[in-house]
């Protein structure tokens, strides 16, 4: 479960791309939908025609390439099946485990190949650093996601978002940590993991911020949390191991900080629960560390049309339900939850008190992760 590249700042998080032609892929447009060129500078669904005629553009296309981002990764399963079995098309998963800078990477390395990477769903930091790649577009329900999590002009807006919790193996840690300072005790020798390296994942870097939060730093300067995995270090309580399903089934990572909907996966795991391991998780006393992933259109992507269908499905009320059942707060959580339209069953509430950077304070954090994390922690 949960094998997702950890991904650059989450931070809006700190330290959560290329061409082949619609012609190309599916033989060239017709009367019945809009042709390549139009497809690929619609900025709305109007733009493109309509949605009856994006979707004859999409269906005809046929497939979808997604990047870094499972199944098991905020319930994501549950939207591959749903927009598959409304539409038709063909989902082609790659590199589950890369981290939001590394989807770039693949965008770069794959331009003008078929396989390369339609959309993508990636941390803030590295969002705000690589907006050239993105194409912009605004899905249905625009409106009811916050002006602080959308770019102006749809290049990049927020799916979801998650809270940063510490995730412990009840069959090894028999206290569930109360503070940071805890995590500090004897009892965690060699435990503590993350999910990532904070200069690439976002589930690590919030950690970091999350650290910063909790030893009385703020977000506009994380150097408290980077010494405070120094200080982990040194205690002899850290874990280099990158934290993942498989870690946590062999018992290599007990302990975990990670984000809230990846923690309820890996309670939830069959085979995580099979190797043995009770997983719970808590969220500390204080204020929540929320991290945002955003949804973007690769500029070249090879299924234009598919590319944006999927960002019209992920905005739905049943993909935004679908992340909430998988652990996450979706970006339309408000306006569903005023409408109606909220699963209500599996809403956990609002977060009271939370943090989130801005765009400068993501920007400054990746500066300062890439500037002192490999000299304090490694």
């Amino acid at each position: 479960m949960i094998n997702k590249r950890a991904r650059v700042a989450g931070l809006a998080a700190a330290a959560a791309v290329v061409a082949l032609s619609l012609a190309a892929c599916s033989g060239g447009a017709d009367a019945s939908t809009p042709d390549a060129s139009k497809i690929k500078s619609a900025t709305d669904v109007a733009s493109a025609g309509g949605m009856d005629a994006l979707v004859a553009a999409a269906k005809k296309e046929g497939s979808l390439n997604i990047i870094a981002t499972p199944g098991d990764w905020a319930n994501y399963q549950e939207i591959f099946d749903g927009f598959t079995k409304k539409y038709g098309i063909t989902i082609n998963p790659s590199q589950d485990s890369a981290s939001s800078q590394e989807e770039i990477d693949a965008a770069k390395k794959l331009k003008g190949q078929d396989t390369a990477p339609d959309t993508f769903d990636i941390g803030s930091s590295v969002a705000l650093a690589n907006t050239e790649y993105f194409a912009p577009y605004k899905p249905t329900g625009w409106d009811d996601i916050p002006d602080n999590q959308k770019e102006k002009d749809g290049l990049w807006k927020v799916g979801y978002y998650g809270v940063m919790a510490v995730g412990y193996d009840a069959n090894k840690i028999k206290t569930a940590p109360n503070t940071f300072d805890d995590l500090l005790k004897p009892e965690f020798k060699g435990a503590v993991a993350l999910n990532g390296n904070p200069t690439q994942a976002a589930a690590a870097a919030g950690a970091v911020a999350y650290a910063t939060l909790q030893n009385g730093g703020t977000l506009d300067d994380l150097s408290k949390g980077v010494e405070w995995f120094a200080k982990l270090k040194k205690a002899g309580n850290w874990n280099a191991a990158d934290g993942k399903p498989n870690t946590i089934a062999s018992g290599e990572t007990p302990v975990l900080l990670d984000w809230s909907f990846n923690q309820k996966g890996y309670a939830t795991s069959d085979t995580i629960k099979g190797g043995g391991v009770n997983w719970k998780y808590v969220v500390l006393p204080g204020t929540a560390y929320v991290g945002y992933y955003n949804q973007a259109i690769n500029k070249d992507a090879p299924h234009p049309a598919a590319a944006r269908l999927w960002e019209e499905y992920l905005y739905s009320d049943a993909a935004q339900n679908a992340w909430l059942k998988g652990g996450a707060y979706p970006a339309r959580v408000d306006a569903m939850e005023k409408a109606g339209t909220l699963d209500k069953a599996e809403f956990p509430g609002k977060l009271d008190k939370v943090a989130v950077m801005t765009d400068k304070q993501a920007t400054d954090a990746g500066t300062l992760l890439n500037s002192t994390w490999a000299n304090a922690v490694g």
